[in-house]
């Protein structure tokens, strides 16, 4: 089973691979590279196709066969959870965008009964818009912000959530009788570097995304870290100010209370800083940019966000030691937390040694991205289940 799971992973990785080719990736030998591919075959998860020859090339004798995701074994929805907004993604099995669907929220925290409606209600919308029904899709993965357990589909506590402790996989299985699989958003991130974005060639990095929380997915040996209780990587709320401001999560002195979008509204709003008149979402955007105009309130709120980024990071740094990191999400279209003061500030405090700092790199991603995230954890996991039950067909 383990030999089956290793070559669909490497297929999925190369896109198109000879089977001589598998059996160098995986060190499984030839032979049985052939038979578990032919079973493979059979069972439709994968097709051969033929390599065309090189440029200026002539083909000779036999043509070399490549194997590839059969893109129609299974279509899987990824959903996004946004503080306004539910955004979802369809992919085939190949990981291809067949379709998309955004619905705003009308409220940011809910039961959850009534966001896995909402849910029910989205995935319906983005079904259609591609001539299909619920019924054709294998599975939904889900991102959202919080301490989630995702081998239980657990949820700890999320500021989506009016409960804690919520068995959420459940509850919207329940409502879509499809198999549900939960993470935290920002892990399904990670993922999503690694299946589609900037993390193809590397096998270890970070992934920091600062939107209305601030959340970390961690990738060691090509694979998601999650911690022993499935809340690793949170480092929103790692400290950085004892007993300092009060953050979403309940706690005191989190970097995510000097750093989320929430964070610079509320200082801005408490100094008598944001119009009445403007909306949520441009709120930040005007901070930021009073502060780039010399508001002395504006630029002390935006000058201390970007301190408390760079120490937490020069952090992660001196911990880890990435080869890489990703600076991810829609808040990357404003500058301030990636300006070059911010950026050197973190070079400055990271232990020196003679080798280069780790490569940090902006990815400005809009919420299809993250949804897209959840579509590549529920194709791991369809992945798997066909494996399983593949070996109990023939078992």
């Amino acid at each position: 089973m383990r030999g089956r799971q290793a070559i669909l992973d490497v297929i999925r990785r190369s896109g198109r691979i000879a089977r001589i080719d598998i059996a160098g990736s995986t060190g499984i030998s030839q032979a049985t590279v052939t038979t578990v591919t032919a079973e493979l075959l059979k069972e439709g998860l994968i097709e051969e196709v033929v390599r065309e020859p090189a440029s200026g090339g002539t083909r000779r004798g036999r043509p070399r066969v490549d194997l590839k995701l059969r893109g129609s074994a299974h279509m899987v929805a990824g959903v996004k959870i946004a503080n306004q907004s539910i955004t979802v993604a369809i992919v085939d099995f190949e990981g291809e965008l067949l379709g998309d669907f955004e619905m705003p929220l009308a409220q940011s925290t809910w039961s959850a009964e009534g966001l896995a409606l909402q849910m029910r209600i989205a995935l319906t919308n983005a079904a259609e818009g591609i001539s299909c029904t619920l019924a054709g899709i294998s599975a939904v993965g889900v991102g959202m912000a919080g301490f989630v357990d995702a081998e239980q589909g657990f949820i700890h506590w999320s500021p989506s959530l009016e409960q804690r402790n919520v068995a959420f996989a459940k509850v919207l299985q329940t409502e879509i009788d499809k198999p549900v699989f939960i993470d935290n958003d920002t892990n399904l991130v990670a993922l999503a570097e690694l299946y589609f974005g900037l993390g193809r060639d590397a096998r270890d990095f970070l992934v920091v995304t600062i939107e209305s929380g601030v959340g970390m997915g961690i990738v060691l040996n090509g694979e998601v870290y999650h911690g022993e209780r499935g809340c690793g990587a949170e480092f929103g709320h790692t400290k950085v100010h004892l007993d300092g401001a009060l953050c979403r999560c309940g706690q005191r002195g989190c970097l995510e209370a000097y750093v989320a979008d929430y964070a610079l509204t509320r200082e801005a709003s408490v100094g008598g800083l944001l119009p009445t008149d403007i909306p949520g979402e441009n709120a930040v955007e005007y901070v930021v940019n009073a502060a780039k105009e010399g508001n002395t309130l504006a630029k002390s709120i935006v000058d201390r966000a970007g301190r408390m980024f760079a120490m937490g990071l020069a952090n992660l740094v001196n911990i880890f030691d990435p080869e890489l990191i990703i600076l991810a999400g829609v808040r990357m279209q404003v500058d301030h937390l990636y300006a070059n003061e911010v950026i050197d500030s973190i070079r400055n405090s990271i232990v020196e040694v003679d080798a280069p700092p780790p490569n940090i790199v902006i990815h400005k991603w809009s919420d299809l991205m993250w949804a897209r995230g959840a579509c590549a954890f529920a194709l791991q996991e369809v992945e798997a289940m066909s494996v399983r039950e593949f070996g109990e067909s023939v078992a």
